[in-house]
């Protein structure tokens, strides 16, 4: 969890109820009134837009360094986007109204939320240009990278046709995308899961944005204070 000065953690710990997240639970929906706010302790979260037609496609990941619920840190109700557990964790979730209350008393925690969410618009941009410019075994490598650093294993549980909804393209694409990588000795794919074999060829298989993501995380952490 969150290392915060101690009123801040007597605050706030007091009000988290720990949760296990399932594989496709809906922790946001889009246009939905966001009843409760999540902090990730394990397990992934995928941020869709979600076309009318029910098609979607991901902006952002999020994992043990994340956040679910950020518009209501700016006094917004309401999600833009649905957020969904991509692969199964644990996390700590609290009611909406009273995260607000909370957050008045909590100002390193504030900032630090506020900072998150400009590291996930910057997630959303990149991965926007990367979805329209790059191949899909390039964002395929880019995506299976980012997971990778978000649940600290080189396991990736997926199905294929999951995959094709969030790198919203089809799922024979996906399986030619894995086949080249597969074939290159960069991950073993198996029913369900991904094995990274090779990180090292993996990044350099993987188009600009995974590089340009880490980049840009680590001069803003280094900027920080």
């Amino acid at each position: 969890m969150l290392d915060l000065p101690d009123k801040e953690c007597q605050a706030i710990y007091s009000q988290l109820v720990f949760m296990p997240l399932r594989t496709h639970d809906v922790l946001n929906e889009a246009a939905a009134p966001i009843q409760y706010a999540y902090f990730l302790n394990s397990g992934l979260a995928s941020v869709l837009n979600v076309m009318e037609d029910g098609k979607s496609v991901e902006v952002g990941l999020t994992g043990k360094e994340g956040f679910v619920g950020l518009p209501l840190l700016v006094g917004f109700k309401s999600s833009p986007s649905r957020v969904i557990v991509q692969i199964a964790g644990s996390g700590y979730r609290i009611n909406a109204s009273t995260l607000i209350s909370v957050l008045t008393k909590c100002r390193t925690l504030e900032k630090r939320l506020y900072r998150f969410s400009q590291v996930l618009a910057a997630q959303a941009s990149q991965i926007a240009a990367c979805n329209r410019l790059h191949e899909v075994d390039e964002r395929l490598a880019r995506w299976l990278l980012m997971s990778r650093d978000r649940i600290d294993s080189n396991l990736v549980p997926l199905t294929q046709e999951f995959l094709a909804h969030l790198l919203g393209t089809r799922r024979s694409s996906v399986t030619v995308a894995a086949s080249i990588l597969q074939k290159a000795r960069l991950i073993d794919y198996t029913r369900g899961q991904v094995n990274i074999v090779d990180p090292k060829g993996l990044e350099e298989a993987a188009c600009e944005c995974y590089a340009a993501l880490v980049q840009q995380s680590s001069r803003w952490n280094g900027e920080s204070s």
